[in-house]
């Protein structure tokens, strides 16, 4: 079971992620860089990951799906954009790069990819992970997820899955969340220009929101995500 002791109000900014100064345990915050080559059949990704996290993890997935869009590798429609948060913006994930061993990272979000395969075999492309990529869609519940039963309620996951297309036609980040209180960036940002669309240049928030009424795609808890895309159930 995991136990956590929150101080009001005592979280603070760390390059994408929130860290409490009383939880239990307490969440590391050892730095680490590297440039990772991500292998998924004959699709090749190069990216970089600096500081705690990687940044702009909406971004990556968002370059992600347009790379299955242009190289036809798979079907645009068998993907989704997947993100990760609550209304609390604390997100307990396990089997992290910011902290591989047995404890989780307590993200405000975290973005992922959803591949459900035409032979009803569902994968999750973390980039973050220490798990195999792309790793089964069970597997990750099971070591990245595990279960709600055992979390405080706040601390519950909510998903916002919206279809790859949606998501390379409405996503616009302007990227101003990446900079701190003085306007500097946190850590250097993506060397192409800023996504938008012809109608905006920042609904990032739109796509966090867990508030079923707002943005793009639909809303389920743990148990309806693993309920409707689980290897399982196909």
């Amino acid at each position: 079971m995991c136990h956590y002791k929150v101080g009001p109000r005592l979280r603070k900014q760390v390059t994408g992620y929130v860290v409490f100064e009383e939880y239990v345990p307490l969440l590391e915050t050892g730095s680490f860089g590297a440039s990772i080559e991500l292998l998924c059949g004959q699709m090749t990704l190069q990216l970089r990951t600096g500081g705690q996290r990687d940044v702009s993890s909406e971004e990556n997935i968002w370059k992600l799906c347009e790379y299955i869009k242009t190289h036809n590798q798979y079907l645009l429609e068998e993907c989704y954009a997947v993100f990760i948060s609550n209304e609390k913006k604390m997100v307990p994930i396990w089997k992290q790069q910011a902290r591989p061993e047995n404890g989780p990272v307590i993200w405000d979000y975290h973005v992922v990819l959803l591949h459900v395969s035409r032979e009803g075999q569902s994968f999750i492309y973390d980039l973050d992970t220490i798990l195999p990529f792309p790793c089964p869609f069970d597997i990750y519940i099971e070591d990245a997820l595990k279960s709600d039963d055992d979390i405080h309620p706040q601390f519950r996951r909510k998903f916002r899955v919206v279809r790859a297309d949606s998501y390379l036609k409405n996503f616009a980040s302007d990227r101003s969340h990446m900079k701190d209180s003085s306007g500097n960036w946190r850590e250097p940002p993506p060397e192409y220009p800023c996504i938008e669309t012809g109608d905006s240049k920042m609904n990032l928030n739109d796509f966090i929101s867990m508030d079923p009424a707002v943005g793009w795609g639909a809303v389920y808890t743990l148990s309806e995500f693993v309920h409707r895309f689980s290897s399982k159930n196909y």
